[in-house]
């Protein structure tokens, strides 16, 4: 099954997505084809995680060493777009990098997940773009500013459950820029497997519905290639993600825009309001 959310009429809306059609789960059961539907990402997150260094051949391009332990980081929920809108570039940098990643979303309460039995809690899985401002991702250790700027975590386009996808660890996983590929990859080249790293994740904390995992990208992101930083990526340019199974996402990218603040929850503002807060 996969699993969408959707705008209609300034609303966002949970659907099927069937035939090529887009059928609304919320009451209504009607059809939109997908084509003339504005999809949103298929999940707000709660926490959204990503691991680093996962595939050897991008820990080799990176001149680095295998973790012995899976190394995460946090994008800031923030971060999320869905498939089809705008990547800003920041102006405070333009060392702006792609990485494409099979996601997974949560979809239980759970901690002290065993391996054999991670399957059980993952709602399904998704498409990410690890978007990555190199510079400052490279200040601090934990990486985590550098992967959070405003519209850098775009997901989509909807959410493949594990019965209709299968084996998430034989997918190819594919980027192109501007119609160039630049990654060309297989989830089974990951070090620590999607279920591996849900175990490791729930010894710590409780994960919890909706929770965004990244899985870590293949080789070919921008920065590796040369000259530097001829590789990365400049406004105007799209980045398209493919993997085997999911289907695509695909973002542009513009300059930030004056003004610009993520939109917040109605609900929230107006309770803001009747308090006096603002």
């Amino acid at each position: 099954m996969k699993l969408c959310r959707f705008q209609i009429d300034g609303h966002a809306r949970n659907g099927v997505v069937e035939e090529g059609f887009v059928v609304d789960r919320n009451d209504s059961a009607e059809r939109h084809p997908v084509g003339d539907t504005r999809l949103l990402a298929p999940v707000q997150p709660r926490k959204y995680l990503a691991i680093g260094l996962n595939y050897a051949d991008h820990i080799a391009e990176s001149g680095l060493q295998a973790p012995d332990v899976p190394f995460f980081f946090n994008k800031q929920v923030t971060c999320v777009v869905g498939p089809g809108e705008d990547v800003h570039m920041p102006r405070v940098s333009k060392l702006l990098d792609y990485e494409a990643e099979l996601a997974i979303v949560i979809g239980k309460r759970c901690r002290h997940v065993p391996v054999e039995q991670a399957a059980e809690v993952i709602a399904g899985y998704t498409i990410a773009n690890d978007v990555s401002v190199r510079d400052w991702q490279l200040r601090t250790p934990t990486m985590t500013i550098g992967k959070s700027f405003d519209t850098h975590g775009p997901l989509g386009p909807w959410l493949v459950t594990g019965d209709e996808l299968g084996d998430p660890h034989d997918l190819g996983i594919r980027t192109f820029v501007n119609g160039e590929q630049r990654q060309n990859g297989n989830t089974g080249e990951m070090v620590f497997n999607c279920f591996e790293q849900v175990a490791h994740l729930s010894e710590a904390f409780t994960l919890e519905p909706g929770d965004v995992i990244a899985t870590g990208t293949p080789a070919g992101v921008g920065a590796a290639r040369q000259p530097f930083p001829e590789g990365l990526l400049k406004v105007g340019d799209v980045v398209r993600i493919e993997i085997d199974g999911i289907g695509e996402l695909e973002n542009a990218v513009i300059d930030e825009p004056d003004g610009y603040v993520v939109p917040g929850d109605p609900s929230v503002l107006s309770i803001t309001k009747r308090r006096g807060q603002i």
